[in-house]
């Protein structure tokens, strides 16, 4: 065989080799999720990689902070720069993770960390682990976070290759896997989740006793870890319990909580029951007080941005026209979505863009 031919061969098998890794990939990009819908959660964690303002302030946690936290008020009332790295039920070491994986970026000069989480231990279910690490971007930090997430029926093999555990999907295809095949929209505000609907809180059903009080040594570990990595880096740390009475927080817990900010000298902050956030669930909640709609968001926003300024040394970004520029366009955004929320329920009496959310 000549040089010729040997090279023909060559380019031909190489040729075949680049078609066959790119169909891959793409089988395996239309039969993953995309959560554009119904269960938007799955697509908050990727959305951080897209933003390019800096943030003095990065929050951590489940639900109790994508969902009642808005960045957005807080950088109108005070100029703080933040985004919430929340997903659905992310468990304490997921937030270590994405901690470290952010320091990958940038240097936080806060972390508000939700302790809701705290009480879990142990991962619950394949679902809820890939609505946060599927959105991470591969680096030795995620291998690290995937490895410390998997359930006992999980195999790493299929974080590394999703085909593996989507592919399934075949028949669940919908529109949205087509559309949004190249590109995803935007489901969230630097994070935060938006509902504008209402359904009053009514009340809960009654407390029941915990059988066991004390946090597992797994969370435990990875709160001090936490704690830990903002004090080399130089950061400081605020532990917070989001004002949302159900699920059940306990004095055992909170007293707990309280024993490890005093060690650490880092404050923790229940919000339960504080009436100077000025919450009105009859109104301010869109689940019927599991979680905060829009206008209750913005009012525990505007509570928490006034004592973070009162207690940090942040930065105006209403003053720095680089970035107030591209805040503005974010405002826009956040208000966009809004109006179009609230054109939706004035016709048809409820949100008909969003299915069932994960609510963790």
């Amino acid at each position: 065989m000549g040089r010729k031919s040997k090279l023909r061969t060559f380019i031909l098998i190489l040729a075949g080799i680049i078609l066959a890794v790119l169909f891959f990939a793409a089988i395996q990009r239309l039969l993953m999720p995309k959560y554009q819908t119904g269960v938007v959660e799955g697509s908050m964690i990727e959305e951080y990689y897209d933003n390019k303002e800096p943030h003095d302030v990065l929050i951590l946690g489940d639900c109790e902070v994508y969902e009642n936290i808005s960045p957005v008020r807080m950088y109108q009332d005070f100029g703080i720069s933040s985004y919430i790295r929340g997903s659905a039920e992310q468990y304490i070491w997921q937030s270590y993770y994405l901690l470290k994986d952010t320091l990958r970026y940038e240097t936080p000069k806060v972390v508000v960390l939700s302790v809701h989480s705290m009480q879990f231990d142990h991962p619950r279910t394949e679902e809820y682990n890939r609505m946060t690490l599927d959105g991470m971007r591969w680096s030795p930090v995620k291998v690290e976070a995937v490895k410390a997430s998997m359930t006992p029926e999980e195999h790493f093999i299929d974080y590394v290759f999703p085909i593996l555990r989507f592919h399934y999907r075949w028949n669940e295809l919908t529109e949205d896997d087509f559309v949004h095949f190249f590109s995803k929209d935007k489901v969230s505000h630097n994070g935060y989740y938006m509902r504008c609907d209402v359904r009053p809180y009514t009340g809960f059903p009654p407390k029941t006793p915990l059988v066991n009080a004390k946090f597992g040594a797994n969370a435990q570990d990875y709160l001090g870890r936490i704690a830990d990595l903002c004090k080399a880096q130089g950061i400081d740390l605020v532990l917070i319990k989001a004002p949302i009475e159900y699920p059940f927080w306990y004095e055992e817990w909170d007293s707990q909580l309280q024993e490890f900010a005093d060690s650490r000298g880092i404050p923790y902050i229940n919000y339960i029951g504080n009436e100077n956030i000025g919450l009105d669930m009859s109104v301010d909640t869109y689940d019927a007080g599991l979680h905060l709609n829009i206008t209750g968001a913005e009012k525990f926003s505007s509570y928490l941005g006034k004592w973070l300024v009162s207690h940090y040394s942040l930065n105006d970004y209403r003053e720095v026209p680089e970035y107030s520029s591209v805040w503005d366009a974010k405002i826009s955004d956040y208000n966009s979505m809004r109006e179009s929320q609230y054109a939706e329920i004035e016709k048809y009496g409820h949100l008909v863009s969003f299915g069932a959310n994960a609510t963790n």
